[in-house]
């Protein structure tokens, strides 16, 4: 704040020009600026007495001998008086100037030391008894108190999702969090990245000559040229796109569109084991529409919507459907594992209804972005109208960047420039790793059990490729624990009791994708569990 610092030194000076907002200054200082005390005439002819503090302060000529004032005989002001006046008036000018720069001014770390160097050089030097500048002692003052503004605030930085982890804490696989996927986004640069303009994404409408209206073009480019690139879905022949906020809003889209109005609600089920999920939303609502019915393999109904989930969440199985498609049952398939680094692509998905989304595909979670490939446009504007209805669309921001790392993974095996960022030759090295040292850590437990591995041909990488699930179905084969889950949690590894899977609670469900460290430390903890 160099004109704070400058008016400062003026003001030392007998000529202040505070910013406002400060104390008012002496009298010395108030007659040199022309204005504060009357002249001796006006503090006569208004009737001031020999009392006035201004008078006594103000510097003026006196012939020698005694003052005169009003015709009254007057003593001099002591020097001393002045001096302790001038005195004062800087001390509380510079304790208020300081105070209103630390209030007023939050320097960015950019120009933070230029500013101050400015203000050091405008400051006077005065010496305390001591021998110590006072101008030394606001500098370090006012450098500690912007050294502490520049700090950034945590609610203002970017977040970094769970904390660290250290040998002695308590290990969280309970959620399928896919930070394992950070160290491969890091080391891609700019690739990734986007900037978005401030007047950019302001309106509602994406492609209002669209089914889904609120897709942005990009996004819609993306998911197909993707899927065509690894081949697990068809995106052709007449397929819609529909974005969501997550694939759980999609998954809700299309419970609400193969639901129509009837006497009772429609039956929603799905093969136990089944995701924990699919209970929880279908039922959370209560919706007269359709309600959860349980376990598809001992489902008995006409009317039901079957949910197929494959690689299966919890067990990483190859699923089928289990009832018949037709008449009034219609199945739903949930395809966000149905990925090269967890799985063979054996054959392109044609289903009516698939849903994907980035956070298991890329990693981006928090992006908070899926698609729905359907084949039926009525169903597909259904669907589209509950998204309507629920949010209004889907964040423009959001569908942005998801188009931008979908091109980035695309990019890496269709340009030649970008081949050493593989996103699924990564995901499958990272994946083969974490389960070899899972099925050893289990052996060397013998407490522990997990499903064999299976492997078929992948048309993608044209090579035979393992299942590697993005969750371990874990089973602990101790007579005496009945709860794998409680039984872990004991030993500080949360994980997901099979009980909320619909299947044996000495199950439990284990995220594979969590970061390096908090999966070393889960993994070097279950083998020393006997």
């Amino acid at each position: 704040m160099p004109s704070a610092a400058l008016n400062l030194g003026t003001a030392v000076e007998g000529s202040f020009q505070g910013a406002g907002g400060g104390m008012v200054p002496s009298a010395r200082l108030l007659t040199a600026n022309g204005g504060g005390a009357p002249s001796r005439r006006e503090e006569t002819a208004n009737g001031g007495g020999p009392g006035s503090d201004l008078a006594a302060l103000r510097p003026t000529k006196r012939p020698r001998g005694k003052a005169q004032l009003a015709g009254k005989p007057r003593r001099r002001a002591p020097i001393w008086n002045l001096q302790a006046a001038v005195f004062v008036s800087v001390v509380l000018n510079v304790g208020l100037l300081l105070q209103h720069h630390v209030n007023s001014t939050a320097p960015s770390h950019h120009d933070h030391d230029h500013g101050h160097r400015q203000e050091h050089q405008a400051c006077p030097t005065h010496l305390d008894g001591g021998g110590v500048s006072r101008s030394s002692r606001g500098r370090q003052e006012v450098e500690a108190a912007a050294s502490a503004a520049s700090v950034p605030k945590a609610a203002g930085a970017p977040s970094t999702g769970k904390p660290p982890v250290t040998p002695d804490s308590v290990i969280n696989l309970d959620h399928g969090d896919p930070t394992m996927f950070e160290e491969f986004w890091r080391g891609t640069g700019a690739a990734a990245e986007i900037v978005i303009p401030g007047w950019q994404t302001m309106s509602y409408f994406s492609d209002v000559g669209n089914v889904c209206w609120f897709l942005e073009p990009g996004l819609d480019h993306e998911v197909r040229r993707l899927h065509r690139l690894v081949g697990n879905a068809a995106v052709d022949d007449g397929y819609h796109v529909l974005v969501g906020t997550g694939s759980t809003q999609l998954f809700m889209a299309a419970l609400y569109a193969l639901s129509p109005p009837a006497a009772a609600p429609m039956s929603v089920v799905s093969a136990a084991p089944y995701y924990s999920s699919y209970p929880a939303v279908t039922d959370f609502l209560q919706s007269g529409l359709f309600r959860w019915a349980g376990d598809a393999s001992s489902f008995t109904g006409d009317a039901y919507i079957e949910l197929v989930c494959s690689p299966n969440n919890p067990d990483g199985a190859i699923r089928e459907a289990v009832l018949p498609s037709g008449g009034s049952g219609v199945a739903v398939h949930d395809l966000a594992y149905y990925w090269p680094q967890y799985t063979a692509i054996t054959r392109r998905a044609d289903h009516d209804i698939m849903l994907f989304t980035v956070s298991k595909s890329t990693g981006h979670a928090g992006t908070r972005i899926g698609w729905a490939l359907v084949k039926d446009r009525d169903v597909a504007k259904r669907m589209a109208k509950f998204i309507e209805l629920n949010t209004i669309g889907v964040s423009k921001d959001s569908q942005l960047r998801a188009a931008k790392v979908l091109g980035a993974v695309s990019d890496a095996y269709e340009l030649p420039e970008a081949a050493q960022h593989r996103l699924f030759d990564y995901g499958r090295r990272k994946m083969v790793e974490r389960w070899r040292v899972l099925r050893e850590a289990a052996a060397a437990s013998g407490a522990f059990s997990l499903p064999h591995e299976t492997s078929a041909f992948c048309n993608f990488t044209k090579e035979t490729a393992a299942t590697n699930p993005a969750f371990a179905w874990l089973r602990c084969d101790r007579e005496d624990v009945e709860d794998c889950a409680s039984f872990l949690r004991g030993h500080g590894i949360l994980t997901r009791s099979g009980s909320q899977f619909g299947a044996d609670p000495r199950y439990v469900r284990v995220s594979m994708l969590d970061r390096d460290d908090a999966y070393d430390i889960f993994v070097k903890r279950l083998s020393s569990l006997h």
